[in-house]
């Protein structure tokens, strides 16, 4: 299958193998209202790319790793924190970084929700067996527990579809992307597979301003491009893992032009123009 995109329309964004605080092997990436970068590490660090890229700042650390992050409009941040089986919330007023819930087995990437008020964790739960996939926890509080007694097979990234109507999970053991609908009670419907076209290790998801799903792979360095019937292209791929090394997470800028990875394989965030495929 031939890529949409050539290799040659990514490119590092940050190098921080060399940086002080260094960006270590950076699964987890959002962007805030401001535009900019914000990334979590394998060392527990919650990091701010510099606009200017000069430099990175270390907001909050956990001392753990730090797996998937969401940003709230206020700027606060949640990290889902392997070592400690948390999650943690970043107070931007406070500057502070304290545990906010507890629950999933791992927790592996949250989406939030301030329309209902609620934050989002997929629990990976083990890569031998399958397990209770998605927790809810209240905003304000951290109260929740299992939103879905839906089993899931490693779930991962996950997104809620752009009219808020269905919450996608990635199951990377799988492998495939599956979705539930979420009811007008706040609770969610039977899970159905969205698309199983894909290979070989998905992690993270993103749509785009055409409400098509972009997919990353930790293997291979690959990302595909699903559209609203789950059919599937390579967006782009990397057979060297150089620029693009791992991709476990994305992100899409406000314009909708600009695509920014992760790297868990490296010590980089990838900048890939998409622009083309609107024009």
């Amino acid at each position: 299958m031939t890529s949409i995109l050539d290799i040659s329309k990514a490119k590092v964004y940050f190098d921080g193998i060399f940086s002080e605080p260094k960006l270590a092997h950076p699964e987890g990436i959002a962007m805030g209202s401001d535009g900019m970068i914000y990334c979590g590490t394998e060392n527990g660090d919650i990091l701010k790319i510099k606009k200017d890229k000069s430099g990175l700042e270390r907001l909050a650390t956990s001392k753990g790793f730090i797996l998937g992050i969401a940003i709230d409009s206020a700027e606060n941040i949640f990290a889902c924190e392997m070592k400690e089986a948390s999650i943690y919330k970043y107070n931007k007023k406070e500057n502070s970084f304290k545990e906010f819930a507890k629950g999933p087995k791992i927790p592996n990437y949250p989406v939030i929700d301030e329309k209902r008020n609620c934050l989002y964790v997929s629990d990976s739960f083990g890569f031998d067996e399958k397990g209770i996939g998605v927790y809810k926890f209240d905003l304000d509080t951290g109260n929740g527990g299992p939103c879905s007694d839906e089993l899931f097979n490693f779930a991962n990234g996950m997104c809620l579809s752009p009219d808020g109507k269905y919450m996608y999970v990635v199951e990377s053991m799988h492998p495939c992307i599956s979705r539930m609908i979420i009811n007008n009670d706040g609770s969610f419907g039977k899970k159905e597979i969205f698309t199983d076209n894909i290979a070989t290790v998905p992690d993270g998801l993103a749509f785009d301003k055409n409400n098509n799903l972009f997919i990353s792979c930790y293997e291979p360095s690959r990302i595909y491009m699903a559209d609203k019937n789950g059919n599937c292209k390579i967006l782009i791929e990397d057979s060297h893992c150089t620029v693009m090394a791992h991709p476990t997470n994305i992100v899409i800028s406000e314009d909708g032009n600009t695509m920014y990875t992760s790297n868990l394989g490296r010590w980089h965030i990838t900048e890939i123009d998409i622009s083309s495929l609107y024009s």
